[in-house]
């Protein structure tokens, strides 16, 4: 059984448009509609099980434009195949005694889940303690996203018997590579109603935001082994997945293999690491970091002909900007660390969390030194994009730092929070939300500083 989220996503039946023969999909980024005019979703009676609820209605919706959007995208996949339809759908009320859904023995089972059973080819989901949660924490694209994540499931095992020649992933695919492709296939078809390219469903960017915030959510617990059979990826895997998925569309995900993909989940290396979460103080970040920082971009600088002088950390200072850590002007450069706001990232997500704000203005440096614009908007992701790089560097030979397991996890919650380590010098942010953030970041992690400035 799996977990998976969203942000907001409404159907409209729109009477006056419904009687020129068309529908009408409403647009929503957080909250449903609160006008009697709109009915969220579908009729569900096509759903066993369901109360008729706007969860249950929602969740149709999702059904609906899941078989609709899979009928087109399949075939491509399979060689020419079509889809299949699954064979049931089922709304568990899961805090009442009673058989649960195919594949469980309970309703009980299935409290606080969704999940695709292969065996029975069907999809069931709690309406009592997993929809209802989804939509007040994330919002409604948070439904979408869990249903997608497990019709891509389903996917995976009609791909697998399709053909020989069909893409997909073999019988023997470790659990974490067809979890993220699952993430995968769910970000392809958020793509789909973020473009209007769904009956039932729309939404902006902030619901996109919101999915990935539960994918945040839903991540495996920091020191999991990638190996588990029951891994599905932490925060920085599961984004990866969504967000290739989201750009790429499903061929991109039907390729994923252990050869082309590279999971960062890992398990602690020692007991005292595992103690501490793997969080350092924050002065020993600091000083930590400080090194590394100093020798990855001082090098990147020398590299491309020109000087670096690395900028003094200073801790208790403020007055230059109003970040936790703000480059200030000077000769040399200053790092302003507002202790108190540092710390509450640091305590708050974890130490790299801290760090990455960190590495970003250390990026801001670097820029300046080679001659780069250090404000606007282009500056900010390209800092951004600058400290992944750095971040993909870290613990290679000639390093003085190390990565601990959850550290791209706190990576990604920062850049999922606020934009804190995305702006330029000037204090403009860079474009976009915590979708654009997140794959600034990624860019660099995977493709190197080159890719970030562009040689």
């Amino acid at each position: 059984m799996r977990r998976r989220s969203g942000a907001v996503l409404l159907a409209a039946v729109c009477a006056a448009v419904a009687l020129l023969g068309s529908g009408c999909a409403a647009a929503v980024d957080g909250q449903a509609f609160a006008s009697g005019t709109v009915t969220a979703g579908v009729d569900p009676g096509f759903v066993k099980g369901s109360d008729g609820s706007d969860d249950d209605r929602l969740a149709a919706a999702v059904l609906h434009d899941l078989e609709g959007w899979w009928g087109g995208q399949f075939p491509k996949l399979a060689n020419g195949a079509k889809f299949t339809p699954l064979k049931g759908y089922f709304s568990v009320d899961s805090s009442r005694d009673g058989p649960g859904p195919p594949c469980t023995d309970a309703a009980s089972e299935v409290e606080g889940n969704a999940f695709y059973c292969p065996n029975a080819d069907i999809i069931a989901y709690d309406r009592a303690a997993l929809l209802p949660v989804l939509r007040q924490k994330f919002g409604d694209s948070a439904v979408v996203v869990v249903i997608a994540h497990e019709f891509g499931h389903a996917v995976q095992q009609r791909l697998e018997s399709s053909s020989p020649t069909a893409a997909g992933l073999s019988s023997g695919a470790p659990t974490i590579l067809s979890e993220g492709q699952a993430d995968c296939y769910a970000g392809g078809f958020l793509r789909a109603v973020h473009d209007g390219a769904t009956p039932d469903l729309r939404t902006g960017d902030r619901g996109i935001d919101a999915a990935m915030s539960a994918l945040i959510t839903f991540r495996d617990p920091v020191g999991t082994d990638a190996g588990d059979d029951r891994a599905h990826g932490n925060a920085f895997d599961r984004v990866s997945s969504f967000q290739d998925g989201y750009d790429g569309g499903p061929s991109a995900c039907a390729g994923m293999t252990l050869q082309n993909r590279t999971f960062t989940q890992q398990s602690f290396a020692t007991l005292s690491d595992a103690q501490s979460g793997g969080n350092l103080p924050l002065p020993d970040l600091l000083r930590s970091m400080g090194t590394d920082l100093d020798r990855y971009f001082g090098g990147l600088v020398r590299q491309r002909g020109r000087q670096w002088t690395p900028p003094t950390i200073r801790e208790g200072q403020t007055g230059c900007g109003p970040d936790a850590v703000d480059l200030c002007a000077g000769t040399p450069a200053t790092l302003a660390v507002d202790d108190r706001a540092l710390a509450r990232i640091h305590d708050g997500i974890g130490d790299y969390a801290s760090g990455t704000v960190l590495a970003s203005r250390y990026a801001m440096a670097a820029l300046a030194a080679l001659g780069r614009p250090t404000t606007g908007a282009q500056a900010g992701s390209t800092a951004l994009c600058l400290a992944g790089a750095y971040t993909g560097d870290v613990g290679k030979p000639g390093a003085d730092f190390s990565l601990s397991p959850g550290d791209l996890d706190e990576a990604v919650g920062v850049l999922q929070r606020d934009d804190s380590a995305a702006r330029g010098t000037d204090g403009v942010s860079a474009a976009g939300g915590a979708y654009a953030r997140i794959a600034d970041f990624r860019q660099g992690v995977s493709a190197g500083a080159g890719r970030c400035l562009g040689n």
